[in-house]
């Protein structure tokens, strides 16, 4: 499982031109689900994800978490985040999830960052989708659950 983790003042997600998930300051996540994953993959990302200490303290240094600040989580389904590029031009996509069960971890991972008490909108699954983004810093981050970056 990956992810790309965006520090934002605020986030928005389009789906057929209407708004299907807004937050506020908080993180931006676009997840992407792999083949091989499970369910420890989602807890450890989530995990991880939430407890990311990529906010500023009043030092100035970050020090902080999403829980910490009481921050919002947007969560957005990425499949490209598999995309392999080593051989030609064109990405493959072999080593991502099919959708059946890319949703279920999808969902699984949404319903695991909610337990630990945050707010989380999501995108639409399987979707065409305009996202907009105010990422303040610019703060990105990659994760990865099987730890490859």
């Amino acid at each position: 499982m990956r992810a790309v983790v965006q520090r934002v003042a605020k986030a928005k997600v389009f789906a057929n031109g209407c708004t299907v998930g807004e937050i506020a300051r908080g993180l931006l996540v676009l997840l992407g689900i792999g083949q091989e994953d499970t369910r420890k993959d989602v807890e450890y990302l989530a995990g991880k994800t939430v407890g990311l200490r990529i906010f500023e303290d009043t030092k100035g240094k970050m020090n902080l978490s999403l829980q910490d600040i009481k921050g919002e989580l947007l969560v957005v389904s990425q499949f490209t985040l598999y995309g392999d590029c080593r051989k030609g031009k064109r990405p493959g996509f072999d080593r991502a999830a099919r959708p059946e069960r890319a949703e279920v971890l999808y969902n699984e991972f949404l319903d695991c960052c909610r337990g630990y008490g945050i707010k989380v909108e999501s995108g639409r699954f399987q979707t065409e989708m305009m996202v907009e983004i105010h990422n303040h810093g610019p703060v990105t981050i990659l994760l990865d659950s099987k730890k490859e970056f």
